[in-house]
């Protein structure tokens, strides 16, 4: 096998004796590969030499390998099935037909934007794993800083250090109420109306994004929103809603989550935008196929309002 991967060996050589083997000829591997006669056997008297043995017993009507070519033979076919296969994979690879992405979420993947950009993203590149992360967009920033992360779905617009955005889209805020709270005689709600309210907001995930946003609401009231945090997942939070210990912030996208004792209302003139964020440096194919499918799926609702 050392010899099979001289570097003195060309792939050509290698490609050239199988064939002269599988036709028990030079002249007939020539015609299969539309290569003079003389190029095969030139070829394969080098490769003879730079191992130092004779693969091949000549006579008139062609050749016969010998027991040292038989041996050839076979690795020779291994080694170049190899290469085929490497070269298919790193291939499929380059246009993201196989592959690995670490995407960071805000919003959850039950419907709305996200939703159908994975839908679509997964029926063109089957053959990409993809790994969700949930957690704070600085969080998110850092590890795709760090290459941990290929891209994430964050809140706003804003700009992170080392990192690209691209706009993606926008959803109504809503809020989630117990069913007997008298808010839900309301169709639409105004921030004023819910100062004398209590915020429920999780430590974890993007807990810490929600409390930011309701405090840079309400200062702009000049008030203190009454906040308390849950170490619970979003699930639970609304199951927390629906016991009547405080009230729920919601994008359109999760009020497809229904419990009984649970009713959503808009919040007048909320809209709440996304970006996806991403490293300039990262050159991993399938997070390229993503972006690209991201901004199109972007400008098209755009131009659809």
């Amino acid at each position: 096998m050392a010899a099979l991967l001289s570097p003195s060996i060309e792939l050509r050589q290698l490609r050239y004796f199988v064939a002269a083997a599988e036709h028990g000829s030079f002249r007939r591997a020539g015609v299969a590969l539309e290569v003079k006669e003389s190029s095969i056997s030139r070829s394969v008297r080098d490769l003879e030499d730079e191992i130092g043995v004779s693969l091949f017993i000549r006579h008139s009507s062609g050749v016969n390998l010998t027991l040292a070519g038989q041996r050839y033979l076979s690795r020779t076919r291994q080694a170049l099935d190899q290469i085929r296969e490497a070269g298919a994979e790193a291939a499929a690879f380059g246009r993201a037909e196989e592959g690995h992405l670490r995407v960071g979420l805000f919003s959850n993947l039950s419907s709305g934007f996200l939703r159908d950009l994975f839908q679509i993203y997964d029926s063109r590149y089957a053959g990409v794993h993809i790994d969700f992360v949930e957690a704070p967009a600085e969080s998110h920033a850092a590890a795709i800083r760090r290459f941990d992360l290929d891209a994430a779905f964050v809140l706003g617009r804003q700009s992170w250090p080392d990192c690209d955005a691209i706009s993606s889209w926008s959803e109504p805020l809503l809020f989630a109420l117990p069913r007997l709270h008298p808010l839900v005689q309301r169709d639409v709600l105004s921030w004023r109306d819910l100062v004398d309210e209590t915020f429920l907001v999780r430590t974890e995930g993007s807990g810490n994004e929600v409390r930011g946003f309701l405090e840079r609401k309400f200062r702009e009231l000049d008030i203190s929103p009454r906040i308390s945090t849950q170490q619970v997942a979003r699930y639970s939070l609304l199951g927390l809603v629906a016991t009547g210990r405080g009230i729920v912030p919601v994008l359109e996208s999760e009020t497809t989550i229904s419990l009984p004792e649970v009713v959503y209302r808009p919040l007048a003139g909320e809209v709440i935008p996304f970006s996806v964020i991403y490293s300039p440096r990262n050159d991993n194919p399938a997070v390229r196929t993503l972006l690209s499918l991201t901004r199109k799926m972007a400008q098209e609702r755009a131009a659809t309002r």
